[in-house]
């Protein structure tokens, strides 16, 4: 895109220097890194644009370095007396943590509540961690079993299913409580086999004297 570009403003016909400038200017902006890749003249102020004033060519030298760095990444670190394999380990390590976060402030949508007592803190951090070992439980059974989606897009598919809790009163004044999930729709059952996943059991009902709980 770059290379057609320059070849679109070399072929423009009563083009100042002023918009030529402003062209390559938003082509540096657009083309990010790969612009360096292109040597670019320029005409000098009070020149005319033409062929003679402005050129450009490909810095084939700087390609082929570039061609030769692609796919790889280049880690500095102050781990001099690691081998690079536990500093590449440690990195990944680091990624994952920060992945960490991202999901329990993102697609967990855990907030900060603001606790007193240090027994609902722990519970709290207990909660918050076990939300993410299933959410990354779901995301290493999707990469393997479901190339392609995402935890979150399969959580956003779940959700359709409901738990509820069906309420019958007896004749005697106890209540019988069933609690019962909706039965998934064709496409969510598609993906939960596709996942190697089945819906648990019902839950047997529970029967309680009257008064014991509230309607």
């Amino acid at each position: 895109r770059l290379w057609r570009s320059l070849h679109e403003l070399l072929n423009r016909k009563h083009i100042t220097r002023y918009d030529l400038l402003m062209h390559i200017g938003a082509l540096k902006k657009e083309a990010g890194r790969d612009f360096g890749l292109v040597r670019i003249s320029l005409p000098n102020p009070q020149e005319p644009v033409n062929e003679n004033t402005f050129h450009f060519s490909l810095d084939r030298e700087r390609l082929r370095r570039t061609l030769l760095r692609e796919g790889r990444d280049l880690l500095r670190s102050n781990m001099q007396a690691a081998s690079p394999e536990t500093v590449w380990e440690s990195y990944l390590l680091l990624t994952r943590r920060e992945q960490a976060f991202k999901d329990l402030k993102g697609s967990l949508s855990i907030r900060p509540i603001w606790h007193q007592l240090e027994k609902r803190i722990e519970a709290h951090i207990f909660v918050s961690f076990l939300a993410f070992c299933l959410h990354t439980t779901l995301r290493n059974l999707a990469r393997g079993r479901a190339a392609g989606l995402t935890s979150e897009a399969i959580l956003e598919k779940l959700s359709s299913m409901q738990m509820i809790d069906v309420h019958l009163p007896t004749t005697d004044g106890r209540h019988i409580v069933m609690s019962r999930y909706t039965q998934p729709e064709k496409d969510v059952s598609l993906l939960l086999a596709q996942l190697g996943l089945s819906p648990p059991e019902q839950p047997p009902p529970k029967i309680y004297a009257s008064g014991q709980i509230g309607l």
